[in-house]
């Protein structure tokens, strides 16, 4: 059975020119017309496997928001079938759901009556829902009086914890800091391991390209392509590229990519020196991670990361037993919450050796920063002993990465040095 299938689905929405318009329809009872129909979606057809993360792009209104509302059961299509099984869970319009007037907590408790779940269940998952929505107080508060990250931080936290079975995600992560979009990507990888279907809208080709196992392109309400993101996405940025030079539309340089990196630095969270904030922790208690700093070649905590930048990785942990043979090390990891590096003690060939019950220990790692994409990165610390994990801290710092020179194609520049050899032509 699949999680998702549409079959032929067809909608189309009612455009008046004026608001009087759709009363002088009423008062003829639909005898005379004062519309015209925008199609928004045409003869659409696809199916989702269960566990799959499928991906939808175009440009806006091509009918991707359509498409997932009518998934959601938010609204019925004009023509076609739909079928959806399982727990839905959607991340939609920011806020959608939400009854402003009511408190966080009571959104929580509404919300969740509303997928069935009795008040044993609700009150079981509170404490979770809440703490990893970490808003505090405003919890008590009007939803009203909410930001638009915090809107979202509570959004996303009830959304992962009713246990859905289809995960609906509208661009909801492009709101908030960096250091949540790496919990909630996290928290993506994680339901997508116990096989949540996720369906996941974005008009971010790099975040599609990472975690998408199909794509689905939409054009205005049909589907252009569908298939491997790797046969898709360049058929989409192409067209979209030659659009662009046909509108005469001018192209995002250097200048505003690093605008939105130093942003982005402007909303990451400070330094977890001592780790006050951990949004995921594991391990055999036998080793505590007591901070992870990550500096700049002057020892100065680092806000922005460079191209070619000297960075230091400090660890400090402590023995809570005995360790025949520790070893420390650290993750950096995507925006997407992919694993991009990782480094440590035994690896390098630096064996921290035995350690004594409370016997304390920092390992400083000096990295050269090769050219990546420009986005947010975290670093991740981890101590093992023997094979076991003993204290690991996901996303404990996060740092955006500035664009170097000239044009990076794809995820990060190799490093390359050319020489023309000499040919001798007939």
């Amino acid at each position: 059975m699949q999680a998702v299938e549409f079959e032929s689905v067809s909608k189309s929405y009612p455009i008046y020119d004026a608001p009087a318009d759709r009363l002088r329809e009423l008062a003829t009872f639909g005898r005379r017309r004062y519309h015209r129909d925008f199609r928004a979606l045409t003869d659409v057809s696809f199916s989702v496997p269960r566990g799959e993360v499928f991906c939808i792009i175009g440009e806006n209104g091509s009918g991707k928001s359509t498409t997932l509302q009518i998934m959601a059961g938010i609204m019925q299509p004009d023509a076609g079938s739909v079928s959806v099984n399982g727990r839905v869970s959607a991340l939609l319009e920011l806020g959608s759901g939400f009854n402003p007037e009511f408190s966080g907590r009571d959104n929580v408790w509404l919300n969740a009556s509303i997928l069935g779940f009795s008040n044993r269940e609700i009150d079981a998952r509170y404490a979770a829902i809440a703490d990893f929505a970490e808003i505090g107080r405003f919890i008590d508060e009007p939803v009203k009086t909410y930001s638009s990250g915090m809107v979202m931080r509570l959004a996303f936290a009830v959304a992962i914890h009713v246990d859905p079975e289809v995960l609906i995600v509208d661009e909801a992560l492009a709101v908030g800091d960096a250091y949540f979009r790496h919990r909630c990507m996290r928290k993506v990888h994680e339901l997508r391991a116990r096989g949540t279907t996720i369906i996941f809208v974005s008009h971010s080709l790099t975040d599609v390209q990472a975690i998408g196992d199909r794509v689905m392109w939409l054009d205005h309400g049909r589907v252009r392509a569908l298939g491997d993101p790797d046969a898709v996405i360049p058929e989409y940025a192409d067209a979209m590229m030659a659009h662009a030079e046909r509108d005469g539309s001018p192209s995002v340089g250097p200048g505003a990519i690093s605008a939105l990196a130093e942003s982005i630095a402007a909303a990451a969270p400070p330094l977890l020196q001592s780790i006050p904030n951990i949004d995921h922790r594991h391990g055999n208690g036998r080793a505590e991670i007591l901070g992870i700093a990550v500096l700049n070649e002057f020892g100065e905590p680092l806000h922005y990361m460079t191209p070619g930048a000297r960075v230091e990785v400090r660890v400090s942990f402590r023995a809570a037993a005995v360790l025949p043979d520790p070893v420390a090390g650290f993750v950096l990891r995507n925006h997407l919450g992919i694993d991009f590096a990782e480094s440590d003690t035994a690896s390098e060939g630096k064996p921290v050796g035995p350690l004594r019950a409370g016997e304390p220990c920092m390992v400083c790692f000096r990295v050269e920063i090769p050219e990546f994409y420009p986005h947010s990165f975290s670093y991740s610390a981890f101590v093992r002993d023997s094979g076991e994990v003993c204290d690991w801290i996901d996303n404990a710092v996060t740092v955006p990465m500035g664009r170097g020179e000239g044009i990076l194609y794809g995820y990060m520049r190799v490093p390359c040095r050319i020489a023309l050899a000499e040919t001798h032509l007939a």
